[in-house]
């Protein structure tokens, strides 16, 4: 079994920079974080703080031809996903792990379309948001990659990265059915990641808002049709597994949805309720709510852009 030794970050944003301070302290050589020629200048400018502490990486540009990784975490945001996977075409190799830990169902499947579903592990992200202004990232230190695969065949994969994390320190988790547990997760984000960013709650208020939490629950079961019809096992009990996490949240915390609202940014609505409505419509199952929300997230970017343009004409 060969051992993972060399990392290539892509995206260090809030989740990004969480794993690349961890695999930069355990071992600094053998990591790279891919970045494109105008984000290197900026991020050599002005670096990532990330807990008060300034982060300096050694940065690889997509043309490099002298580094291949036994491991490449894509940590993006959903619009650089499709950018992210062509520029890591040159550090691919034929046993290379690819990890996504975005939010959604959609990158592994496009990950498996450019390079193999033999390269893929499904994972995500579990762990309390970060707060980010800017190239600032506040974290606590909370955070889990959950990983796993259907596929018997990929028991050597899920191994050699198990022994990875334990010598990193990484905290991981290897569910009995990681299907089941990456759709929970997306029902989440759909659920209160949108709904969270528009109204404005935090955690503890959208829990306390009985007519908000009713709110979620129709755009839970629009999932969880979508879940039945995929073919992931025990949907019946996904709405109220969602709903026991939503409680474990720290209740003054903000969803990422509604930090990206807050700041101005673009959100991943397309990953979100994007997603479902395509799938609705692949699907024949109809999915009102999700369009309500992605209309009204993107009125309020629209609403956001005007203002940005009538602030740059002054």
């Amino acid at each position: 079994m060969n051992i993972i030794k060399n990392v290539l970050i892509c995206g260090i944003g809030a989740i990004g920079s969480i794993y690349a301070d961890k695999i930069q302290s355990y071992d600094n050589d053998s990591l790279r974080v891919l970045v494109d020629k105008d984000r290197l200048q900026r991020y050599l400018d002005n670096p990532t703080i990330f807990n008060d502490r300034v982060l300096n990486f050694n940065y690889i540009l997509p043309d490099n031809n002298n580094f291949k990784a036994d491991l490449i975490i894509i940590a993006t945001k959903f619009e650089g996903l499709n950018e992210a996977l062509n520029n890591i075409k040159n550090f691919v190799k034929d046993d290379t792990i690819i990890l996504s830990l975005l939010n959604g169902v959609t990158s592994e499947w496009l990950i498996a379309e450019k390079y193999g579903r033999e390269k893929l592990l499904y994972s995500y992200f579990i762990g309390h948001s970060a707060v980010r202004e800017g190239r600032k990232i506040i974290h606590d230190d909370v955070n889990t990659i959950v990983y796993g695969s259907e596929n018997s065949d990929d028991i050597e994969n899920v191994e050699r990265l198990k022994e990875y994390f334990e010598q990193v320190g990484i905290n991981y988790s290897i569910p009995d059915d990681i299907l089941h547990s990456l759709w929970l997760k997306f029902m989440l984000n759909v659920a209160a990641n949108q709904t969270t960013a528009i109204l404005g709650l935090t955690f503890g208020e959208l829990l306390k808002n009985s007519k908000a939490m009713e709110f979620v629950r129709h755009i839970l079961k629009e999932v969880q049709f979508l879940a039945k019809a995929e073919g992931v096992n025990n949907t019946d009990v996904m709405i109220d597994e969602t709903i026991e996490h939503l409680h474990t949240m720290i209740p003054e915390g903000k969803t990422s949805m509604l930090q990206d609202v807050e700041a101005g940014r673009k959100t991943e609505v397309d990953m979100f309720a994007g997603t479902v409505i395509e799938l609705g419509r692949k699907l024949n199952i109809e999915t009102p709510y999700n369009k309500v929300l992605k209309e009204l997230i993107d009125i309020i970017y629209e609403k956001q852009r005007l203002e940005k343009e009538q602030l740059s004409a002054i």
